[in-house]
């Protein structure tokens, strides 16, 4: 080993560096996921740059800094605009997250065709050679003039690239396959990824302009590589769905121009991703009718009520303990639920295996979804149907109360929308919603889970 190198251990999972082996990382918790890596100190000094580093920043006066030009670039899609908060920023680096097969890369190709009557893009591909990216474009029918490809995998020289050609917008594919040559590690290290992905934010900035990054994720659905990877971007989305079924969910958990509580909702077909505009109605088709155990809920994603179709299941137990399963749904609010229900409101599942699923691959995490999860239980272990045309909403206490939810005339005004003729809300809303008389549904107000449950059946 040269004398200007030096061996330290890293952690796979949060990028957490020591000078010693540990069987658990001392930063994060997890086991068995320090890695040894030999690190030149060149690197680590600082005392090797390349030519992004040479570029001096120069101080500009706040009130010369001019705003007025268009900030934003539209991307064609609805959806991804509102996920975006209006469109990509200028000046931004991007981090798109999803499993395997998931629709990144056609998400990409497919704004690059609309994005690509006003600007000049770089597709910059570490995993696809250029012929794989001419079929998939003819099938997504992207033929945009304005749309570069180059296959490159070395970060200095897509850095030379970028500064010579100066495009409007920078895509790389993946992160993970991207290499830096002064560094020992292999590609998709926590050390490349992290040098990488700083070298691209400085050109972003340098130049202003946008640079969309694809990540790979591990078992666990994070983004691969170290968590300070998603510190440094701008905007870290992440695509949920199964790759097995059409439906594509695209959430922001981290947007500095925008809200983080927004959704996208994409189909995927042969074509490639279609913007699905009313998720509502794309939740709400299938549903079965005159079965119990299923309940529509609402809940708010941002500035959009989504109503969803929450089915519960509770059969008797052969087991001992009796078994609980969410899938959609936060596992220990369901236990807390399930006991309000034995302890304030007198429906026993203690010696029932309890199930529930939200229809769609959504992901409830909003306290308005208590009623419905709660109803749909009920409905369950009585084996009484509940009325179809109902819509339901509000939070459970811990004294079995319904508590107040916020934007309930947004939720009213949908399920009236959507043709619901009840709606269940909680008793205190009433007051928000002014003169009932102007919905075109009867609204019911109830302050008990039994009341709620009455109200249904």
């Amino acid at each position: 080993m040269s004398k200007k190198s030096k061996t330290v251990y890293v952690c796979n999972e949060c990028g957490f560096e020591s000078a010693k082996w540990n069987g658990i990382c001392p930063s994060c918790g997890q086991g068995n996921t320090m890695f040894e890596q030999t690190v030149d100190e060149g690197i680590v000094k600082g005392k090797k740059t390349n030519n992004i580093n040479k570029q001096r920043a120069v101080p500009v006066c706040m009130s010369d800094i001019d705003i007025m030009d268009e900030t934003r670039y539209h991307t064609g899609l609805c959806e991804l605009d509102r996920v975006f908060g209006g469109g990509i920023v200028k000046g931004s680096l991007v981090l798109i997250g999803g499993s395997p097969g998931i629709g990144k890369s056609t998400l990409l190709l497919q704004i690059c065709d609309y994005l690509g009557e006003k600007l000049r893009i770089l597709y910059i591909s570490g995993e696809e050679s250029k012929r794989q990216i001419k079929m998939r474009a003819e099938r997504l029918k992207t033929n945009s003039e304005n749309l570069l490809i180059m296959t490159e995998t070395d970060v200095e020289l897509i850095a030379e690239e970028i500064l010579s050609s100066k495009p409007d917008l920078v895509i790389i594919d993946s992160i993970q396959t991207m290499n830096h040559t002064e560094l020992n590690s292999l590609p998709g290290s926590i050390a490349q990824v992290k040098e990488c992905t700083n070298i691209f934010l400085k050109l972003s900035k340098m130049l202003e302009i946008p640079i969309l990054l694809v990540g790979h994720v591990n078992k666990d659905g994070a983004i691969a590589g170290p968590k300070v990877l998603e510190h440094i971007v701008d905007v870290v989305l992440y695509f949920e769905g199964d790759s097995q079924t059409s439906y594509r969910i695209l959430r922001a958990v981290k947007n500095r121009h925008g809200s983080t509580n927004e959704i996208g909702v994409f189909q995927m077909d042969n074509i490639g991703l279609k913007e699905v505009e009313n998720p509502s109605l794309m939740l709400l088709a299938d549903r079965p009718h005159g079965v119990s155990g299923t309940c529509v809920g609402c809940v708010m994603e941002g500035t959009r009520p989504i109503l969803t179709e929450i089915q519960g299941l509770a059969t008797a137990t052969g087991f001992g303990n009796p078994r609980r399963m969410a899938i959609g749904f936060d596992y220990n609010r369901l236990s807390l639920i399930l006991a309000v229900l034995e302890k304030r409101a007198g429906y026993f599942f203690s010696n029932m295996d309890t199930y529930i699923n939200v229809v769609g691959g959504i992901k409830l995490d909003e306290p308005a979804a208590d009623l419905a999860i709660a109803v749909s239980l009920i409905s369950s272990l009585k084996d009484v149907p509940i009325n179809e045309d109902a819509l339901v909403f509000g939070e459970i206490g811990l004294a079995g109360e319904i508590r107040t939810v916020p934007n309930a005339e947004l939720r009213v005004i949908e399920a009236s929308r959507l043709g619901f003729k009840t709606c269940i809300v909680p008793k205190y809303n009433l007051k928000g919603l002014g003169d009932l008389s102007k919905y075109k549904i009867k609204i019911i107000g109830v302050n008990s889970i039994r009341q709620a449950f009455e109200a249904l059946t």
